[in-house]
């Protein structure tokens, strides 16, 4: 193995909650942009908050998007750091990416649909079926997310097995 391949497997391992964090960060930033540009902007199928106003679904619904871009620019803040410290684990970040924006949408679909019923995907329509592909799409975000995590964490143990030996 190449000096400068240890040097980044070093780094990499060094700095993986960063990279982790990174991509939770920007995953969960960016899946509440889509679904606040997407489903609240764009098709006014809901506000952030649905039980008073429209005044009042208005300004949650800049406080949803303020929200989603302070998540998305520090997670951006965190990838810049990482490259310049020579860092940035790409198969760690996008397991953070798809595990961030996983949980938000997940959380997003039974804790503020159902349990605090701020706001449902649509009304006036039958809901079983967007809850089915938002609350599944979900899970299959999760689930690769773990799995991509997972995986960077194997390359990593055969990596610092490598170096040991080439050492």
């Amino acid at each position: 193995m190449a000096e400068s391949q240890v040097i980044n497997w070093t780094n990499r391992k060094s700095y993986q909650k960063r990279n982790l964090w990174a991509g939770i960060l920007f995953g969960l930033g960016f899946v509440a942009f889509l679904d606040e540009t997407l489903f609240h902007q764009l098709l006014h199928w809901h506000k952030f908050y649905d039980k008073s106003t429209v005044a009042v679904g208005l300004v949650s619904d800049g406080l949803f998007h303020a929200f989603s871009w302070f998540a998305t620019v520090g997670g951006l803040y965190l990838v810049a750091d990482l490259r310049r410290r020579n860092a940035l684990w790409h198969k760690m970040f996008w397991g953070g990416k798809l595990l961030g924006g996983g949980a938000f949408q997940l959380y997003d679909g039974t804790i503020q649909h159902k349990v605090m019923r701020i706001h449902q995907i649509r009304y006036h329509v039958d809901i079983v079926p967007y809850d089915v592909v938002w609350n599944g799409s979900a899970i299959v975000m999760i689930a690769a997310g773990l799995l991509l995590i997972k995986s960077a964490r194997q390359n990593a143990r055969s990596a610092e097995k490598l170096v040991l030996h080439a050492t």
